[in-house]
């Protein structure tokens, strides 16, 4: 049964053009072309990298903010509330019965909301990781393609297909690019959670998907400029972050336009009218439509969908920032606490219903309105 299913996983029809076999890409004469097996030393890159990580972001992002004065306001922690906690992170039924005032109950969800977010430092080490390693790797991108012939002729691309053999600086560049993205999807969910989380993890599980499949299916020509060209933005988005969290306002703000021009250029310009062109068009010219050939554009629609998602928000950020009402790059960092906005205004709406004395009727739990009382600007 396993053997059937990996027969038929790697049945040539599939991965390539008609008339073509996996023996047409045995290496020989010194020409080495792309294996299956080369993507295994991936996952334990993909660790490697986040050993990297753990110490790039104590022994450099962490003396950079300091550097850069990054400073975390202090925190006062909500005190124990079994009710509200439950409340708070369920999200059920309201709870009948607390023991606290409307005022009581809105100040334990504010600060235990702050305690939920998470603090400026670890933005800063974060933002500073991924800004390192999308300005290294984009360097390192445009040093491999830029001396190649496809990157000036697009048409080029597909010469030879698939029958191109592969040179180190693209095998290490493929290595390196699809290990940091699962190094990213393996630290999803302890790393910041944004507002767009969902289509984080889409793009990630896309990326991965893509670099694999180009790869399998020999690709890799038009991957390496894929990759530099998504490359090419990011970098200027992490350095925006940095600075709003440094408090260089001015700074984030006009790195911010500038990542908005390069990403709207390279993201709604270049890829769809040059390289989607490119993958669509010019591969029909060699060989009929294989399944292959419709897999790898429907991922790369997919992407294209989540660079007009993405698109559609900075310029809505540009928009506010432009119009003064709301700085650039801040909106970035809104991270979806719009749920627990809503269930402070639950309960001032008269969910703790008061009585006579005007506090809630009947509670078990202890009253404690000290835990209460002195707030102060540093919950806010």
């Amino acid at each position: 049964m396993l053997q059937t299913l990996y027969d038929y996983f790697w049945w040539e029809r599939l991965w390539l053009p008609v008339n073509l076999t996996w023996a047409d890409l045995e290496d020989r004469d010194g020409r080495v072309y792309a294996k299956a097996s080369d993507l295994y030393v991936t996952l334990p890159l993909a660790l490697v990298f986040l050993i990297i990580r753990y110490f790039f972001e104590l022994y450099v992002a962490t003396p950079l903010a300091a550097l850069l004065n990054v400073k975390e306001k202090a925190r006062l922690r909500a005190p124990p509330n079994a009710t509200l906690e439950h409340f708070y992170l369920t999200s059920g039924k309201q709870p009948k019965q607390s023991g606290l005032s409307g005022r009581q109950v809105e100040r334990w969800f504010r600060r235990r909301r702050n305690q939920d977010r998470p603090s400026l430092l670890k933005k800063f080490r974060e933002a500073s990781w991924r800004f390192t390693f999308y300005l290294v790797a984009f360097i390192a991108g445009m040093a491999v393609i830029m001396d190649k012939p496809w990157f000036y002729d697009l048409k080029k691309v597909w010469e030879g297909y698939p029958i191109q053999s592969i040179i180190p600086s693209q095998y290490w560049y493929y290595m390196i690019e699809l290990s940091f993205y699962w190094s990213l999807l393996f630290s999803i969910a302890s790393d910041v959670k944004r507002k767009d989380f969902k289509e984080q993890i889409i793009h990630h599980v896309a990326t991965i998907i893509l670099i694999s499949f180009s790869w399998f299916a020999n690709y890799v020509r038009a991957g390496t400029l894929i990759m530099a060209l998504h490359d090419s933005s990011d970098y200027l988005l992490e350095s925006a972050k940095m600075f709003n969290y440094a408090g260089w306002k001015n700074t984030c703000n006009n790195i911010f336009i500038v990542f908005a021009i390069v990403f709207i250029i390279t993201r709604l310009v270049i890829l769809p009218f040059w390289i989607l062109h490119c993958t669509l068009v010019y591969p029909l010219e060699l060989y009929p439509a294989f399944f292959g050939y419709y897999f790898f554009n429907f991922m790369m629609g997919v992407l294209q969908l989540l660079h007009i998602f993405w698109a559609y928000l900075i310029l809505r950020m540009a928009h506010k920032f432009i119009t003064g009402k709301e700085g650039g790059v801040a909106r970035l960092e809104t991270r979806g606490q719009c749920s627990t906005v809503r269930k402070t205004q639950f309960l001032r709406k008269g969910q703790f219903k008061k009585g006579s004395a005007g506090q809630e009727e009947g509670s078990p739990l202890e009253k404690t309105p000290s835990a209460f009382d002195g707030a102060t600007a540093a919950e806010q």
